[in-house]
């Protein structure tokens, strides 16, 4: 009997000790999103839990699917008027614009796209000081890879990439999307 108990350990013991190195090698392939910078050194983590942050709109061009969310900072502006009452979003606000390419429901019963590929994350982050040039807004843009499951900081992406694009709605703090009402 005494013989079978220490068989038992032994193969629980091997069992988990094969689990343990198969975890480590998946851990080791495994990527940290938020280990990523942005070549003008805005970090992704500057934007952990962007997964669960509230709506603020949706677009959508022929290419890609959008959704817009943002952080409690910014949200919490938004809902005190920010931009349309004259005041501008205060440093800490952060916004996502999520990407996804589009392809037809094969399950709704009429025609409607939905979100396929994950395709990029761009991010924009308030910080009057470190962004003086730009209207305070620091951007960067982070890639996905399908394929390999990876995040990249776009090389081409400097920190007032997406300024020369916003100034158009300079008097909107820089910001195209309004909080939409639900």
């Amino acid at each position: 009997m005494e013989r079978k108990s220490k068989l038992t350990i032994a193969m629980a013991t091997a069992v988990l000790a094969v689990l343990g190195a198969a975890a480590a090698i998946y851990a080791q392939g495994a990527q940290d999103k938020y280990s990523l910078k942005s070549p003008s050194g805005i970090a992704f983590s500057d934007f952990r839990g962007y997964e669960d942050w509230a709506v603020v709109s949706s677009a959508r061009t022929d290419e890609v699917l959008k959704v817009i969310v943002a952080n409690p900072t910014m949200i919490n502006a938004y809902k005190a008027g920010v931009p349309g009452n004259g005041q501008p979003f205060p440093d800490g606000s952060k916004i996502a614009k999520l990407q996804w390419k589009p392809k037809k429901s094969t399950e709704a019963p009429f025609v409607v796209d939905v979100p396929d590929v994950f395709k990029q994350a761009f991010v924009i982050e308030k910080d009057s000081k470190r962004f003086p040039k730009s209207g305070g807004w620091g951007y960067a843009v982070f890639n996905y890879e399908a394929a390999s499951d990876k995040f990249t900081a776009d090389a081409s992406s400097p920190s007032d990439c997406g300024h020369a694009c916003h100034t158009v709605v300079k008097a909107k703090d820089y910001i195209f999307h309004p909080y939409q009402k639900r």
